[in-house]
Parts: C-alpha cells; structure tokens; sequence
C-alpha cells in the first residue's frame, strides 16, 4: 500500500510503499477514502509533540471502506462505510466506562503513537474505534472526526450560556471554527455569533456561514465585542487558537459570569487571579469528543445541517499542502483522498 512517511523534523514527508498491515483478531483494516489534515499535525512535523516511533504515518481524521475484519469481529462487516474515532481509549479505565474515551489517561493516538490514516490503509485496533457512516460520503466524514467533533463538544460546554439575547464569540474560524459557527447555527439558532480571525478570507466565509458580525482581529477585539453586546461583553467564548494574544482578547471580550473555553493549543498562557477575569466568569479547556458526541456530529451532517469547507489533495500532495497549511493559506479543511 502506498503511505506517507514522516521520517524527522526538517525533512519532507515521504511517500513510500508499504505491505498491508496483518489484522489481528479484533482489529479492522480500514481502506481510507478521506483523512484530514489538521493544524495539530504541524505541532508533531514542527516536533513541538513528538511521537512513539519513527517513521511514523500522521494522521487523525480518518474514514473509510472497511476491507478485511479480525476473527473476532462481529460489529462490522468488509464493504460497511466507517468514520474512525481517534480517541482510541484503553476501554477498561473509569473514564472510559464513562463513555469519556477522549479524556482516557492511558490511549493511543493513531498518526503520533501509531500509524495513521494519510495512507491507503488504516489498521483499526477495535471496532469500538468506530461509527458507521450509513450512507454520508467518508471524504465528508474525515473531517468531521475531529475538525467537527472537537468544536461540537466545545459548543455543547458553553450552550447553558446561550439562546435567545445571548452572544458567543469563536476566536479563528479555520478548519475547526467554521465548523463551530455551523454548529453553534443548529444547536441553539437564535445566539448571536461573532467571527473573529486575522484573515479576511476566513472572515468572509464565517459571514456566508451565518456570523452576526466578524470582526479582524489586528484591530481592537475588545471594542468590537463590547460594541455588537450593548457593553456587556460576550456570554461565551471559545478560541480555537490559544495563543497569547488571542487569550487576552477572550478575556477582554467575554461577560461577567460568561464562560471561555480553550480548545487551541498554541501555546499562550492565561494570566490568573481573581481580578484578571471578570466575576465569575468560567474557564475551561475541551479536548477533542467522545463517540456518542462523534455519532451525533454525523448525524447533523446527515441531516445537512453542518457541511465541511474541503478541498481534496492526493497523498503526493502532501508537503505543499503542508506548506500552505503553515502559510495559513487553507480555508476550511485539506482531505487527502488516496
């Protein structure tokens, strides 16, 4: 099978020929259709995360044709269209039992402990690893694993927050905050949303998407919120960035007794004291979902009620996509389609 190889940092990824992976008796040998390519695999190329082994196939969003079954496996079947859950937890752990796979404290990520999905074939290790996509296009679905599903549990944190007279501000509208704005629009209608990005482009399709207002955010984020709230400031907060900067503009934007989560992890840091946050307000990071939220996710797309911006690229694509992705020169989401 042909795969993509990241060998070191500093070199280009390599496209090589590999044998196909020998399936054990609960693993699922995936053909993929679509895998995503998402900002965070720039942390592991950059070696800001590094990875279990080297070379090593990136790789998270990942769906696809099931082609060969383990002995053991009865919940799939070759032929089933699949969208792969990347969370893939330890299963016997108490947040796992919870249904809480994201959060699992021993998991294995595929493409940074193990081989992903930028290939033509994707070893599954469980079946409970994943959803079956009944009838929505995988290259669709790819995705929506993590650049859907990551927003989607972001925006379920904050919905208390909103609703009729209520305000939710999505900092950078890329691959994940456009997928938040379209699902903030379906799970609560009537909140006004604002846009903020540093990219007019970006901006420009958060407006076709529904955004309220979308404000750039070389200018002044601060007066811009507080301007389209009567002064109040917004009731939630998500940043899809987490740098610095964009910390200090959700601080400066959200109301007393809102709510800010952080999704992106860019590295800034959120200064903290009881002054430095207006009264009450509530902070908290959101990783990525679990698979009941991830089988919800695919049935908003079903229902036409979110839609990922791709573009498809084939696997020899990858180093300029890469490139462009460093470039911030990507709007929505790269799927490679082997």
């Amino acid at each position: 099978m042909k795969a993509t190889r990241f060998i070191e940092v500093g070199q280009p990824i390599q496209l090589v020929d590999l044998p196909d992976p020998d399936v054990g008796p609960t693993d699922v040998l995936v053909r993929i259709a679509g895998a995503g390519v998402c900002h965070s695999d720039l942390h592991v190329i950059d070696g800001e995360v590094g990875v279990r082994q080297k070379p090593i196939t990136l790789g998270h969003e990942n769906a696809g044709i099931v082609e060969r079954v383990g002995s053991l496996v009865t919940e799939v079947k070759p032929g089933d269209g699949v969208a792969v859950f990347g969370a893939w937890g330890c299963g016997v752990c108490a947040l796992c039992e919870q249904g809480e796979e994201n959060l699992c404290q021993k998991p294995i990520y595929p493409g940074v402990m193990v081989d992903g999905g930028w290939a033509e074939k994707l070893l599954v290790p469980h079946p409970r690893n994943l959803v079956k996509l009944n009838g929505l296009d995988p290259v669709i679905a790819a995705p929506l694993t993590d650049a859907a599903l990551t927003p989607y549990r972001a925006v379920r944190k904050a919905l208390a927050r909103l609703g009729p007279g209520r305000t939710l501000a999505i900092i950078g509208v890329g691959g994940l905050g456009h997928m938040a704005l379209q699902i903030a629009r379906a799970l609560t209608p009537a909140t006004q949303v604002i846009a903020i990005d540093v990219s007019d482009e970006k901006l420009a399709m958060a407006k076709e998407l529904g955004a309220d207002h979308c404000v750039n955010a070389k200018g002044d984020v601060e007066a811009a919120v507080k301007a389209a709230t009567g002064g109040a400031g917004a009731d939630a907060v998500i940043d899809f960035v987490g740098n610095d900067a964009t910390l200090a503009n959700a601080v400066a934007s959200v109301a007393i007794a809102g709510k800010l989560v952080v999704v992106g992890i860019a590295g800034g840091t959120l200064p903290f004291s009881f002054w430095k946050i207006p009264l009450e307000c509530e902070v908290t990071t959101s990783i990525w979902g679990n698979r009941r939220e991830l089988k919800e996710v695919l049935e908003l797309a079903r229902r036409g009620l979110i839609t990922p911006h791709i573009e498809r690229q084939p696997l020899s694509a990858i180093n300029e996509v890469i490139a462009r992705l460093h470039a911030g020169d990507v709007r929505g989401r790269v799927v490679l389609t082997p």
